[in-house]
This record gives structure tokens, C-alpha cells and sequence, in this order.
């Protein structure tokens, strides 16, 4: 596809994004949870990224419009709008974003409920609970912002907690064998809980690590572990993406669907990662291949299709093949994210 059709369907999933959704869970972008706030780090970094000033305007306005409802419950699934904050600082210099930014950092390393390994506890916005638990989800929700957070002010206490929290994910979800990561541990049971090895958990941690690394790597010393870990859940995701380039929802599940959200995600960390001197180059084909796919799954009105919605840790890996499938913020912003990450390279 050339650049400028590229550009006209980035366009399209954008104006899908920002219309009154209200009501729908997946895609109502006027709550400050998880969901838009996938969605809104994703048009953040195509305003930034690709000088569309009217997008940055659209973030700046968003967050004017919701930020009170970051006051409702602080809890770590709920970090992920605070992502925009530095690129706004950068933008803008208002300081509310950086004074409100060392807030919330504050908050993550001195309050956030952590796990007896000192990962940080999945909490969610939800009546429930998932004690002692630690989810692949929690590295792009909350440690992303840390990360950005310390590339912006060289703070290196963010920078170590930041790579701590990294390296206790990937230790705790990677599975030795395949080198794909698990959806969650429950350090109470000490185990994988149903051990499922989930595409779009593997998709957050893909694509968020190459940018961590990015953002600390000048401030506090990137241990070869972390390269090596990364690189051998690469390979594994390497060896099962499918022919046309789409990962199953379940990476080792053949008979189970594709995923079109955990897709993108795992193609933008590919692209990342070479960026980042991580992987090398020949990442880059996997992720072309994966952009066709997506690509045909987008409809005519910038819907993304092929999204699960969300998924908890499920008791059963035959579970994870039930998520109904459904359009949502998350779903848009990963895409949106494979095809700015694209555009850049070209």
C-alpha cells in the first residue's frame, strides 16, 4: 500500500475513534481507564509523530474535558492517559502536565499496591480484585508513563523503577520453553494460573519494552538480560505468526481465532524494537506482512474489526477462544500505532 492510502485509512480508524460512542464500553473515548487510554496514547503519537497539529489539539482538549475523572480511583490499569502527559509538556510547557505527572509517579512507586515479589498489583477500576496477581497488561498501562515520565526529567529513581518493574514482568510471565510470555502470575499460588500464552498480553509488553528501553537507556544502565529476554520472546512470536501474518488469540492454539488488536501490537513492537537496536532488521518484513492483514480488516468507516474485548486472566485457555469479539479503543490504537510505526520507516 502506498504511503498516501496509508495515510487516508490512519485517518479514517482517527475520526472512527473521536465519535460520540457514548455508552459503549470499548469505545466510549470519555473515561479515564485503560481502554481510551489506549486509545488516546495512540492518537497522541500520531499527532506527535506525524505534525498533525489538529490531533495534538484533539489530546489537549480530551484531557481538559476528562482529567477530573482521574481523580475517581487511582489504580495501576488506570495509569494509562497519564502516558500523554510528557509529549504534552514537550508540546506545550504547561506545567500542570508535569506537576500532575510527578504526582501520579509519586503515587506508583511509594503507594501503588505491589505483589511479595514487589511487582505492581493489577488493580483495576472494577469492583474486583486480583490479589498477588501480576498481569503483561500492567507494562503498558503504568510502566510506559513511568518510563516517558523519567525521559523527561532524568529522574532516575522513575528510570530504576521503571526497568525493575520490566524485569520482574518478563522473569514472572516468560515461559522458559517458548520464550512467549504468559497472561498473568498469581505470586499467592505461585503459578501461570490456566498458563495461557495470550496474544495481545504479549502484544503490550512487544510493543512497549522497545520504548521503555528507549526513554532510561541514557539514564541508568539497560542489564543484557532484558535484550536477551526480549529477543528470545521475538523469536517465539516469530515462529507462530501465521501465513498471512496475523498471530491466533492463543499463540500456541492453531484451531483457535486471529487477533487483529494483539496483531498490530506484536508488528509495532517488532518495528519498535529495530528502531531500538533490539531486533534486527529482518523484523521489519514480519511486520509488513502483518500490516497487509490488518489493513484488509479495517472497514470502510475506520472501524478496526477482528478485536477481542476485554479479557481477564480466564480459568481455562478454551475460555480465551469465547471473548466475544467487538470494536474498541484498544483495538483502533494498537492499529493506529502499526501504521504510524510504518510510515516512519518507509
Amino acid at each position: 500500500m502506498k504511503s498516501n492510502e496509508m495515510y487516508n485509512t490512519l485517518s479514517q480508524v482517527y475520526f472512527y475513534m473521536i465519535q460520540d460512542h457514548r455508552g459503549d464500553w470499548g469505545m466510549d473515548i470519555h473515561q479515564w481507564d485503560w481502554v481510551p487510554g489506549v486509545g488516546i496514547i495512540a492518537i497522541a503519537d500520531y499527532g506527535s509523530k506525524l505534525k498533525q497539529e489538529s490531533v495534538i489539539r484533539y489530546v489537549l482538549e480530551w484531557v481538559e474535558m476528562n482529567k477530573d475523572k482521574s481523580e475517581v480511583k487511582k489504580t495501576i490499569n488506570s495509569m494509562a492517559p497519564f502516558a500523554v502527559f510528557p509529549a504534552l509538556y514537550r508540546a506545550k510547557q504547561q506545567s500542570w502536565f508535569l506537576e500532575k505527572s510527578q504526582e501520579i509517579v509519586s503515587w506508583m512507586i511509594d503507594e501503588a499496591p505491589r505483589t511479595r515479589e514487589g511487582a505492581f498489583e493489577h488493580t483495576v477500576t472494577e469492583k474486583v480484585a486480583f490479589q498477588e496477581q501480576v498481569w503483561a497488561d500492567t507494562i503498558y498501562m503504568a510502566v510506559l508513563f513511568l518510563a516517558r515520565y523519567a525521559g523527561l526529567t532524568q529522574d532516575r529513581k522513575a528510570a530504576e523503577e521503571a526497568l525493575r518493574q520490566t524485569m520482574l514482568h518478563l522473569r514472572l510471565l516468560q515461559n522458559p520453553d517458548t520464550g512467549l510470555l504468559f497472561h498473568g502470575w498469581n505470586c499467592e499460588a505461585g503459578n501461570h494460573m490456566s498458563a495461557t500464552q495470550w496474544n495481545r498480553a504479549n502484544a503490550w509488553i512487544m510493543i512497549a519494552v522497545p520504548e521503555i528501553v528507549m526513554e532510561i537507556r541514557g539514564i541508568i544502565e539497560i542489564p543484557d538480560e532484558l535484550n536477551e529476554r526480549y529477543a528470545k520472546l521475538a523469536k517465539g512470536l516469530r515462529d507462530r505468526q501465521a501465513e498471512d501474518g496475523l498471530w491466533h488469540t492463543v499463540l500456541d492454539r492453531q484451531d483457535f481465532y486471529k487477533e487483529t488488536s494483539g496483531s498490530a501490537g506484536i508488528a509495532c513492537g517488532f518495528i519498535k524494537a529495530v528502531r531500538a537496536g533490539m531486533l534486527d532488521t529482518s523484523y521489519l518484513a514480519l511486520s509488513r506482512l502483518t500490516l497487509e492483514s490488518v489493513l484488509r480488516l479495517i472497514t470502510s468507516k475506520g472501524e478496526v474489526t477482528g478485536v477481542s474485548g476485554g479479557t481477564a486472566v480466564k480459568p481455562t485457555i478454551e475460555d480465551y477462544n469465547r471473548i466475544r469479539i467487538c470494536p474498541t479503543l484498544y483495538g483502533q490504537g494498537l492499529t493506529m500505532q502499526l501504521f504510524v510505526e510504518s510510515l516512519l520507516i518507509e
